[in-house]
């Protein structure tokens, strides 16, 4: 205890403090001292070479002591919050359906946070629009790696396929379409990649996609579970977040999103599972599928 609080005084000797509070927590239960007792000592000791009361209610400065396994002492004057969660992959792994808006980036990020590693999927119309959507993706795959590390991004290309739901669909349904149609290719993806579930950045009500209705109806294409972890959470708190994580800045960079290819001037926004199922058997979904998986471009960061 002496030669912690001479160590704590020397560090603190170009401020001055005129109140102060020692709060410590034991790892190493062996230790000799309980955490009261460490506060209780070292607080005298502090207070008699800093010339500072102990004020445990609204003191100036707080003292952290953490006694770590092996009997190891540290100190130190501030906490800085952290991501928090569970290590990387320890919940396993999904696929996160990546556009370039601002929702979705911020959904993978909350699962990984839950100790999901998370492969990305993320859909274009290249070449029938710019490649901005493309870019965009692997730009913000890049950010997401930083909390995981070694990602694995995959880029379908599916401006051929939405033509021929075009051809084939009612305009209202095109978009529900073009989702479950996205929900089928990302699943077998997941397979190949052992993931256990899907993550999308939906949250109800925000569009017209969005309905609990149309939620229902797309998640009707899927066998494995749909996790969606801004479902109830307003833009402006998504926006905060996606700030905090470092996605925000490319994402509200201008793009073309696949969606808004071919869109109706009307789509459905309380359709019924009965009707997409009918307007999807003039569509060879098992060849739709495979054409998306054999075009993909898979991408793993390092």
């Amino acid at each position: 205890m002496e030669t912690l609080a001479a160590k704590i005084a020397a560090a603190l000797s170009r401020r001055t403090i005129g109140s102060f509070r020692v709060t410590a927590r034991r790892q190493e239960k062996t230790f000799p001292l309980r955490s009261q007792e460490i506060q209780q000592r070292l607080g005298a000791m502090l207070a008699a070479r800093l010339g500072a009361k102990v004020d445990l209610h609204r003191p100036e400065l707080t003292v952290f002591i953490e006694v770590l396994y092996g009997g190891a002492l540290y100190f130190g004057f501030e906490k800085i919050a952290g991501i928090g969660g569970l290590p990387v992959g320890s919940s396993g792994t999904t696929v996160s359906l990546l556009s370039g808006g601002i929702d979705s980036p911020v959904a993978s990020w909350m699962l990984m946070r839950r100790g999901c590693r998370a492969v990305f999927v993320h859909f274009h119309s290249y070449p029938y629009v710019s490649a901005a959507s493309k870019e965009k993706a692997i730009a913000l795959a890049r950010i997401l790696d930083r909390f995981q590390q070694g990602s694995r991004a995959y880029l379908v290309p599916f401006g051929d396929i939405q033509k021929k739901i075009v051809l084939t669909a009612p305009a209202p349904y095109r978009v529900l379409l073009y989702r479950r149609m996205m929900v089928r290719i990302a699943e077998r993806i997941a397979r190949e990649e052992n993931a256990r579930a899907l993550v999308t950045g939906e949250s109800v009500g925000q569009v017209a996609s969005q309905t609990l209705e149309n939620i229902a109806v797309v998640e009707d294409a899927a066998t494995l579970p749909t996790l969606r972890p801004l479902a109830g959470m307003h833009k402006e708190e998504i926006i905060a977040r996606a700030k905090t994580i470092g996605t925000y800045d490319i994402s509200i960079m201008p793009d073309e999103d696949c969606c808004a290819l071919y869109v109706p001037k009307h789509p459905a926004t309380k359709a019924r599972v009965e009707e997409l199922r009918k307007a999807e058997t003039a569509l060879d979904i098992a060849t739709l599928v495979a054409q998306g998986i054999a075009h993909a471009e898979k991408h793993t960061f390092s």
